[in-house]
């Protein structure tokens, strides 16, 4: 962990550094900005380091010399594959793990620096700055004086430095160490005068003859790294492949990069299980924490208590005297502090080995397994923000989302019945992946779209992008900005039937935050969100997807709240209103981000017309505001909207869902359904009836019809399908498959013809209320419908049903006006079920 004291420092590039993994390189994890404007970075540490060597006073072994000098360039060449140096390389930068393996330590520092233009103290330590970094000399930005900052050090400048740091390890002791810092400077740079370097420096420091005494190879080495002209140095790359490592390369397996969940590269997780698990779960010395990965320890560690300040307070390192205002410039503090895990471990140790190690089995239950589990059991009803702060909770679901995530997409049906229950925040972006079905060499179809040359939409972009969640100090970094750009301009690119509008940006927001440091990953996630939920949105004449969707809400909100429609409706205060930003953005341009990770856990689990029961929760927040207010006072409350209750939401959400008959949210506009063999699903049109009275009889003949807009927009409640009457009202046609989950809902079905009509056939259970004692031959209501017999269903699904459409959506919306919820329409009228042999004929009177 290193405290670095400057406000100007490049945070952002950390996030790049991330990704940076190599077993040479210790990892980078976090890096927060504290009081003072302080940036603390969190990083892979180990107790040994190289100068534990020095310490001993006597010469490494050769052996042992060329063993570090390999795996330390091997930890140096990953970095300049991937356009960056070390220049920090110093005994106490290059760490040991508990396998005596290099790792290298620090190695960000010039990078995030900005190759130390944004910072006033020296990027690396002067005993091993290469002679080219040295005569460059000190930069500092606010010298007036200094119109250039110099140029960025290439990678032999870390040869140069790991040459001294060799030659020390060789000599047993610090070259330079007792010379004043000017004189040890002047000393480096006239090392250039010198034939051999290696033999000045022995001579220097008295150890000529141990020097002398080192095999060829390894006396070979330090004068290919101790060359003073950088153009005769070799490079880390160079070196690896000379012959003085020809007997230690082979004691190495060339690193292979880990292959992504998400690329046409197999993968295996090379798990090696006893037959019986029980023999790992119940040895007490097992340290299962250490097993995990250092993202989740550390991230873990965060909500046990971990605090970094408190950290460096208790070690003196950030003190309040003198205040920090008083100091002219902020400085580097280069001291490690390793955490301690005590305080996280005491508070994992009641959790069981069995959680280290889920089982996958479908019949499993979601329910962690611990020495705590009735704790735990009581944990997963609790408010979900209160399960995201829990540390023992936390650590099982990651746990078991990181098995499932392993085992995509063969285990996908799993990874949806967990995300049912919660979403560990660390896994997030993986796991909305997985649930939008992402798959496939993703990496490889992102470079392969142009993302600079100019197009029209860039100008958009670039005013939309500053205005977008920049509240947040990931997407509002220059950084973010440019990946901001990158992502939007590939979809608009790759998408040439569909063109950008105001709300892509904000659509693309959480899947960016999310996936940082994996534009690939963000761009195929918004590429498969758009059109699950807003397929046709972005052509460039929208206008009638966008009013079928409102009116599809409007005619929610009359099933849901009529009470609440009409008075909306009443005071003229539409959908078109306030709707359009909710649903053209999934309401990303209305909640902070936040909030937008909760509700969009749970709207990936629904199908397409669930963002109608989010938009019918919100104005069920605020109802009470909304009957009490006029035209005016709604468009105020709407402009700047009050605090929703995210949670609420969502579960009046998932409530509306499940209590919504499938076929009333129907959209001719939504995305087509997948056809037969695509995922498992069959296309309507190819079940048919076995029977052979309906042999000509097929679902696709029980489904909604498409309807004008205009036709749609004269309807106040949905209409349902005659499949979905079937469904809910329990009855069953030879052949159909029924759906294998009915929604929780019962229906009563309400035929409006008259009474000789009912008794010639009619819906079993159905009942009659003649549209003519309700209604005058001018359609005037005359006697009110509800009345007697259907008060006593209030609250079921009531379909209304006749011969004549007009009549069954008149009387349909009649009910409506008298505050009757959940009232919809029976498409087709009754002449939809006539050839079902659904109709039953009253039993004649004895």
């Amino acid at each position: 962990m290193k405290p670095l004291k400057d406000a100007q420092l490049g945070a952002f590039t950390f996030f790049i550094l991330k990704t940076i993994t190599h077993p040479r390189l210790c990892q980078y994890v976090d890096i927060s900005r504290g009081k003072h404007e302080r940036l603390i970075v969190v990083a892979e540490h180990y107790e040994t380091s190289m100068s534990d060597l020095q310490k001993q006073g006597k010469p490494t072994s050769p052996e042992r010399v060329m063993q570090i000098a390999y795996e330390v360039l091997e930890g140096l060449e990953f970095m300049n594959k991937h356009g960056m140096v070390h220049r920090a390389l110093s005994a106490h930068n290059v760490l040991m793990d508990c396998k005596e393996n290099v790792k290298l330590a620090k190695f960000g520092f010039y990078h995030m620096t900005d190759h130390g233009a944004d910072v006033d103290f020296p990027i690396g330590y002067p005993s091993y700055l290469a002679p080219e970094v040295i005569a460059q000399g000190s930069f500092h930005p606010s010298d007036p004086l200094r119109d250039e900052a110099p140029l960025p050090s290439g990678p032999k400048s870390d040869i140069w430095s790991l040459g001294v740091l060799l030659f020390e390890l060789c000599a047993g002791r610090r070259l330079l160490h007792n010379i004043d810092l000017s004189e040890r400077l002047k000393f480096i740079l006239n090392l250039g005068c010198m034939d051999d370097i290696v033999t000045v420096l022995a001579e220097e420091h008295g150890c000529l003859d141990a020097i002398k005494d080192l095999p060829q190879n390894v006396l070979e080495l330090l004068r290919k790294c101790l060359t003073f002209l950088p153009s005769k140095r070799p490079t880390p790359t160079q070196l690896l492949s000379d012959p003085v490592f020809s007997g230690v390369s082979c004691l190495y397996t060339p690193f292979q990069k880990p292959v992504r969940l998400f690329s046409s590269s197999l993968r295996c997780a090379h798990l090696e299980l006893p037959e019986d698990i029980s023999d790992i779960c119940n040895d007490d010395d097992d340290n299962f924490l250490s097993e995990r990965t250092i993202e989740e320890v550390y991230y873990l560690w965060c909500l046990a208590g971990g605090d970094l300040e408190k950290e460096l307070i208790n070690k003196e390192i950030i003190q309040s005297k003198p205040p920090i205002c008083t100091l002219p410039n902020f400085l580097l503090d280069d001291t490690t502090v390793t955490l301690s895990l005590c305080q996280l471990r005491n508070r994992l140790k009641d959790v069981a080995g069995e959680a280290y190690y889920p089982l996958l089995e479908d019949e499993q239950s979601s329910m962690p397994q611990s020495n705590s589990s009735n704790e735990l059991s009581t944990t997963v009803t609790l408010p979900l923000i209160i399960r995201e702060r829990d540390t023992e909770y936390q650590l099982i679901r990651i746990v078991l989302f990181d098995r499932l995530l392993k085992a995509y997409p063969y285990k996908k049906n799993l990874v949806c019945k967990e995300a049912r229950v919660d979403i560990p925040p660390l896994v997030r972006g993986l796991a909305w992946a997985a649930l939008l079905g992402i798959e496939g060499d993703i990496q490889n179809k992102y470079d392969t779209i142009d993302k600079d040359t100019p197009i029209p939409t860039d100008r958009q972009i670039e005013v939309d992008i500053p205005r977008c969640h920049q509240y947040d100090e990931l997407l509002s970094s220059p950084q973010g900005h440019i990946k901001f750009r990158r992502v939007l301009k590939a979809w608009v690119v790759s998408h040439p039937d569909l063109v950008y509008w105001q709300g892509l940006d904000s659509l693309c927001a959480p899947f960016l935050y999310l996936n940082f440091n994996n534009e690939a990953l963000a761009y195929a996630c918004m590429s498969a969100f758009i059109p699950k939920y807003l397929y046709n949105f972005f052509l460039k004449d929208n206008s009638h997807v966008i009013q079928e969707y409102l009116t599809v809400f409007s005619q929610m909100i009359a099933f849901h709240d009529p009470e609440l429609s009409n008075h909306l409706n009443e005071i003229g205060f539409i959908p078109d209103l306030y709707a359009i930003p909710w649903f053209l953005t999934m309401f990303t341009h209305v909640f902070p981000l936040h909030k937008i990770f909760h509700l969009w856990d749970t709207l990936l689990l629904g199908n397409s017309s669930f963002p109608f029961c989010i938009g019918v929760a919100i104005l069920q927040q605020l109802r009470d505001r909304l009957l009490a207010n006029g035209f005016n006072e709604c468009i105020l409350l709407f402009s700047d909207l009050p605090e929703i209750n995210i949670q609420a939401c969502v579960r009046k959400s998932i409530e509306l869902f499940h209590c919504t008959p499938k076929s009333a949210t129907y959209r001719q506009h939504a995305q087509p359904p997948k056809g037969a063999g695509d995922n498992g699903y069959v296309s309507s049109k190819t079940m048919t009836y076995s029977s052979t009275d309906y042999q000509n009889l097929s679902r696709a003949d029980l489904c909604r019809e498409p309807l004008p807009l205009s036709d749609l927009k004269a309807e106040v409640s949905p209409r349902i399908s005659a499949e979905d009457l079937i469904d809910h009202c329990g009855l069953s046609l030879v052949g159909l498959n029924k759906r294998s989950k009915v929604g929780k809902f019962k229906i009563i079905a309400v035929d409006i013809r008259g009474a000789e009509d009912f008794n010639r056939g009619h819906i079993s259970g159905s009942i009659n209320i003649p549209s003519s004692t309700a209604f005058s031959p001018e359609g005037e209501l005359v006697q009110c419908p509800t009345t007697g017999v259907l008060q006593n269903y209030r609250g079921r699904v009531i379909v209304v049903m006749s011969n004549v459409m007009k009549s069954a959506t008149t009387f349909a919306a009649h009910l409506v006006k008298l505050n009757f919820p959940r009232v919809c329409i029976l498409d087709g009228g009754i002449n939809k079920l006539k050839l079902t042999g659904l109709l039953t004929v009253p039993s004649p009177q004895i």
